[in-house]
């Protein structure tokens, strides 16, 4: 009994040194958020679809322009509604050993199609009429109707065929043929996995408490974080030996949005007025520790394949005389003032920005009555029409065709997200003929002729494109911040200890 006794302490004590000597090989990845989901088939969440990326490998990604390139497979137009991707050498083999092949795709594909599995992603697929698998590398997608952005609607990880029809628990434990494959998941807020080529292991750690989490990668608890930091937190970290910060450009896009049925905010003087009387350098300065950039289109980053560079759109720079002029013109002033609701979160730093343009849209005259909600109670409130302005972002905007769910007519909440009832014929139109357009280059022409018609009814004002932020020990190095703010950094990343 002593001995048997004796032999599972000495077990235990060996299995708590390889654990501790596992923990301090790991690289420690901060998140404010753990992950819904491993299965690419349902997940959408931020944190879920970047650890994703890498454990699981789509056909299409995007190229610093965001155009569709290859990933697993190239492709071809065999007619407005015929694409063929041919499967290439690289990424083809799961984390069991089996070889992924055009089976694997079109099992992945069925599945989110069949509505019975409810995938969250089956609406941007709905264009999918047949898939058809020719040989082992080789696989058609025939659709319902033509549409030239097809390819990058393809984002979705591949998953094995004969483990979707075991029914295996992705969602729990992921099988791709990513860089990254699975470890464990002890618990929600710990999840371990291991880079392919040298085995080097990810812990991703989920604490939420921005400051707590800033505090851990000070003390070395925690090796990396990437962004949802405070601009005073990031200023604090910037002056700190012990780590260094890293910015670049990013694409997720915030704006003041209008409610255009509304009486007030249904002129176009008034939106015009506001748009002039928002100091946007200031806020993005002094609020957001410039880790952002002014905004100067609708949805889409200048460097974006659809954007055109912005070249030639007009621009809302800050001018409180112009503002002030606007209102008279409308028939505003000290003795008649503007007064409009504005809604936001109750997010105490979306509070704080949404005080200073109170402020600042006080200085022209404009009384602005701030009330902020719940998340929920908010967002019920924008998708209803009860407000007369708002503020809000978007995030991880891809592919052009938002436009249509943003600002088509047909787009009136619950049937998209064209939240202030935008009515306009000639933006339909023009929405419509880059839809149906053969080339990405005339779809890009329509797109830019879209944002001079959005300018002429102004639906938002365009505040700015915040940048992504990383934050890492001193070890840490060779981690490409991407604009999208995803993780694939994490393939080249180097800790030192």
């Amino acid at each position: 009994m002593k001995i048997r006794l004796l032999f599972i302490l000495v077990l235990m004590s060996l299995l708590i040194a390889c654990e501790q000597q596992f923990q301090e090989n790991s690289l420690r990845f901060g998140l404010s958020a753990a992950p819904v989901s491993l299965d690419p088939r349902f997940a959408t969440d931020a944190t879920s679809t970047r650890i994703n990326r890498l454990l699981y490998r789509a056909l299409v990604d995007f190229d610093n322009s965001l155009r569709p390139v290859p990933e697993l497979a190239t492709w071809e137009q065999l007619s407005p509604t015929w694409y063929r991707f041919h499967l290439g050498n690289n990424g083809r083999e799961f984390h069991d050993g089996t070889r992924l092949t055009a089976q694997d795709v079109k099992a992945t594909y069925d599945f989110i199609l069949d509505k019975n599995n409810a995938s969250p992603h089956s609406g941007s697929l709905k264009v999918i009429k047949q898939i058809q698998v020719q040989d082992t590398d080789t696989i058609d997608f025939i659709l319902n109707k033509p549409d030239t952005l097809f390819p990058g609607r393809l984002m979705v990880g591949i998953v094995p065929a004969a483990l979707i029809k075991s029914k295996h628990a992705f969602n729990k434990q992921p099988v791709g043929s990513g860089e990254f494959e699975f470890v464990k998941w002890p618990q929600s807020s710990h999840l371990y996995l291991k880079r392919r080529k040298d085995g080097q292991i990810v812990e991703f750690l989920e604490v939420k408490d921005p400051i707590v989490r800033a505090l851990k990668l000070v003390r070395g608890e925690i090796d990396l974080l990437q962004n949802d930091l405070s601009p005073e937190m990031i200023t604090w970290l910037d002056n700190r030996s012990e780590v260094k910060v890293t910015r670049r450009d990013g694409t997720n896009f915030s704006y003041l949005g209008f409610n255009l049925q509304d009486s007030v905010t249904g002129q176009f003087v008034v939106r015009e007025a506001i748009a002039y009387a928002i100091n946007r350098k200031d806020i993005i300065h002094y609020l957001l520790g410039n880790a952002a950039r002014p905004a100067s289109s609708f949805l889409l980053p200048p460097t974006h394949w659809a954007a055109g560079g912005h070249l030639g759109l007009p621009t809302y720079s800050y001018n409180p005389e112009k503002a002030r002029a606007l209102l008279a013109k409308a028939g505003f002033s000290k003795q008649n003032p503007l007064k409009l609701s504005y809604k936001t979160s109750n997010n105490p730093f979306r509070i704080r920005i949404a005080t200073v343009i109170q402020q600042q849209l006080a200085e022209v005259g404009i009384e602005m009555d701030l009330r902020s909600y719940d998340w929920g109670t908010f967002y019920g409130d924008i998708k209803s029409g009860r407000f007369q302005t708002y503020t809000l972002s978007w995030v991880g905007i891809k592919m052009p065709d938002i436009f249509h769910y943003v600002f088509h007519s047909d787009a009136i909440p619950p049937n998209g997200a064209n939240r202030g009832r935008l009515k306009n014929p000639k933006i339909d139109q023009l929405i419509e003929q880059a839809e149906t357009a053969t080339s990405l280059e005339k779809q890009a022409k329509y797109y830019r002729n879209l944002q001079v018609e959005l300018f002429k009814e102004l639906p938002y004002v365009p505040l700015w494109f915040e940048a992504q932020v990383l934050v890492t020990r001193q070890q840490v190095s060779d981690y490409t911040l991407a604009a999208d703010g995803n993780y694939d950094g994490l393939k080249t990343v180097v800790l030192r200890k």
